[in-house]
């Protein structure tokens, strides 16, 4: 939580609200959480002031634009010290691919999510990210095949009881 900006109901079901259509009015959503439309432009602009809106954005249909494909890749560094996780995190930053990336505890280090146009292209990817001595000693990589479950958003009123 963001030190001194506290959440009330109203506030958490205006994140609600947005998550589900960000592109609702403010009057839309003003009627929605129960607030008259000047009040709830006020928590808008401050939840986004305070960082609990981070953006907004539209979700795209890659299967309506091309072929791509989604590749989980687990990633083990040669050494763990703080030089290595931000050189190899520095590394990745700058990898358009790569659409997510989470350091892990287990067997591997970080588990990185790379879409791609094929598996030519992922291949070429790796062996450059490989090539560039960022400090990967291994990697396994795991080819999407389906993804029949892929949500929006968050269970807020699961996650925080609202």
């Amino acid at each position: 939580m963001t030190p001194g900006v506290r959440l009330d109901r109203i506030d958490m079901k205006i994140l609600i609200e947005l998550q589900n259509n960000a592109r609702m009015t403010n009057v839309t959503l003003a009627d929605a959480v129960g607030l008259s439309p000047s009040p709830c432009l006020l928590r808008v602009k401050r939840l986004e002031q305070a960082g609990f809106i981070s953006g907004y954005a539209a979700t795209i249909s890659l299967p309506k634009l091309g072929e791509t494909i989604t590749v989980f890749t687990e990633v083990t560094l040669a050494d763990h010290t703080k030089e290595y996780f931000i050189r190899f995190e520095t590394a990745l930053r700058r990898v358009d691919e790569v659409v997510e990336c989470h350091m892990v505890s287990g067997g591997y280090d970080y588990l990185v999510k790379f879409v791609t146009r094929g598996l030519t292209h992922y291949q070429s990817l790796i062996e450059t990210l490989l090539d560039r001595n960022i400090g990967i000693s291994k990697y396994f990589s795991y080819v999407v095949i389906k993804s029949p479950i892929q949500k929006p958003g968050y269970p807020l009123p699961v996650l925080f009881d609202v």
